[in-house]
């Protein structure tokens, strides 16, 4: 052979091409395993908010099954009282509160309410959730079933009310989704029914629509916003639309916020549909509370699996 060294090393190229050749047709195989793995899975989405509540309203959130979460929220007065009231800190309002996870989608809970002395329990069944691959679901949807009780010793021309006059329901859908790590949007279509209204002219059926979000700030921490708007011709008089913004932090094992709001009330009835503290905004017209929520979770179950 005349040129041995051309030969070997046209030899070891063809050689070296087709090694890489190789190399490229597994990771494009593995490539086409690992995509099609995913395409067979369904992916739900997780922290659409951070917890079951965004300010003061419900989020899709459902609590983990064998999950129970202790809330602790408190509204103060009015920040325009100004300094003698300590911008609201010498009134405070308080929600002590319960939620368990039957299951993953189902959660069940309880709270009492220093405000009119109200006892409220809820049903929450999480009937959509928003996913990517075998099932492709591109919102979550909860539901909301509420009974609220209140219990202030009241009458209404010598006549007294019964505890039946005094219960109320809130019937509410949420549907949200979480368009990216930063930012999560939900709607809140809500009917609050109350038993006794103050005359035969007002509904007993009261409609409005909330809307509520998430942008995240840091892995730990977001700016939430929340708020209500009453249907007109279905609405109380002298009462208000609620706004909420609120800073929340997820620390180890707790979740807290702070936030600001025109309302008082820490359930449906009072933040929805009787919000009669005054519009949001400084000022001698205006009303802001200060406030937080502090929740709290404790496994009382080990699940075995977790499933949707």
């Amino acid at each position: 052979m005349k040129h041995p060294k051309l030969f070997l090393t046209a030899f070891l190229l063809f050689f070296a091409a087709h090694a890489i050749a190789q190399d490229v047709n597994l990771d494009s195989l593995l490539e086409v395993d690992t995509n099609k793995k995913i395409k067979n899975e369904t992916h739900y989405t997780e922290a659409t908010f951070k917890t079951t509540r965004l300010i003061d309203g419900h989020t899709v959130e459902t609590t983990q099954a064998g999950i129970l979460d202790f809330k602790v929220s408190h509204r103060f007065g009015n920040v325009n009282d100004g300094l003698y009231q300590m911008f609201g800190l010498d009134q405070a309002t308080m929600r002590l509160g319960f939620d368990y996870g039957i299951n993953n989608r189902l959660t069940v809970g309880i709270g009492r309410s220093t405000f009119e002395k109200q006892y409220d329990g809820f049903i929450k069944y999480r009937a959509l959730w928003q996913s990517t691959g075998k099932n492709n679901v591109p919102v979550s949807v909860t539901l909301l079933s509420s009974i609220m009780i209140k219990t202030l010793h009241e009458n209404i021309d010598t006549k007294k009310v019964t505890t039946q006059d005094k219960t109320s329901y809130a019937y509410q859908v949420m549907a949200a989704r979480k368009f990216n790590e930063s930012f999560s949007l939900q709607l809140m279509p809500t009917l609050i029914h109350e038993n006794l209204v103050d005359s035969a002219s007002m509904p007993n059926d009261l409609y409005s629509i909330g809307a509520g979000a998430r942008v995240k700030l840091t892995k730990n921490s977001s700016i939430n916003a929340e708020y209500y708007y009453q249907i007109p011709g279905n609405k109380l008089p002298g009462t208000y639309n609620t706004l909420s913004l609120g800073w929340e932090i997820q620390t180890a094992g707790h979740v807290f916020s702070l936030h600001l709001s025109n309302s008082i009330g820490m359930t449906e009835r009072t933040f929805i549909a009787e919000n009669r503290e005054g519009r949001w905004g400084f000022g001698d017209k205006g009303s802001i509370h200060f406030g937080f929520n502090i929740s709290r979770v404790f496994t009382i179950k080990k699940p075995k699996e977790a499933k949707r």
